[in-house]
């Protein structure tokens, strides 16, 4: 089993922020294989589904940011061995708005979402597709850059960005990640 983790806030007002990409990423995920009910499980929106013969969970964990590695680690430990890999997607400010990056393991860069998934989960390998949102513009700090919502102009793009995370998610889960490396990095 894959388990994909889509990163973001619970709240409306969270919702269509930078901070919330990975929630945005994993709705459009779903979408795209017509999958519209999703149960309460982990502390999280769940959806299970099988994509070439593969079975896949996909979560929102409704944990705020900076407990997501609750929810990973309650469905790592109902599913016990089952879950192979673990995709986590997520908002990248090191990296320009609409880029995509896969990156296997490393660090956390500061990213309150994947320390708590790496502490919460002793340090659990886990791959992850990086969403790039760009730097904060002038002295604004990273935090509120985050929180607010897409520009006017980012979000003309947004839905062919996703279009293309989707296709991403979709490799990932029929190659590896080398693969997805090698094609969006």
């Amino acid at each position: 089993m894959i388990l994909i983790a889509g990163l973001g806030n619970p709240g409306k007002e969270y919702y269509l922020t930078r901070h919330n990409i990975g929630f945005i990423v994993a709705e459009k995920f779903l979408e795209s294989l017509g999958i519209k009910g999703k149960k309460r499980k982990f502390k999280s929106k769940i959806a299970y589904t099988l994509l070439e013969n593969i079975p896949v969970l996909i979560m929102q964990p409704l944990t705020f940011m900076n407990e997501s590695g609750f929810a990973v680690l309650m469905a790592r430990k109902f599913y016990k061995n089952e879950i192979k890999k673990i995709l986590v997607v997520h908002d990248d400010i090191d990296l320009e708005f609409g880029k995509l990056k896969f990156k296997k393991n490393g660090g956390n860069a500061g990213h309150k979402g994947l320390i708590s998934i790496s502490q919460v989960n002793d340090n659990v390998g886990f791959d992850r597709l990086r969403f790039g949102v760009g730097r904060p513009p002038g002295v604004k700090t990273a935090a509120d850059y985050v929180l607010k919502k897409f520009s006017g102009n980012e979000q003309k793009e947004l839905d062919l960005l996703l279009s293309l995370s989707v296709d991403a998610i979709k490799d990932y889960i029929g190659f590896d990640i080398e693969y997805c490396m090698n094609k969006y990095n």
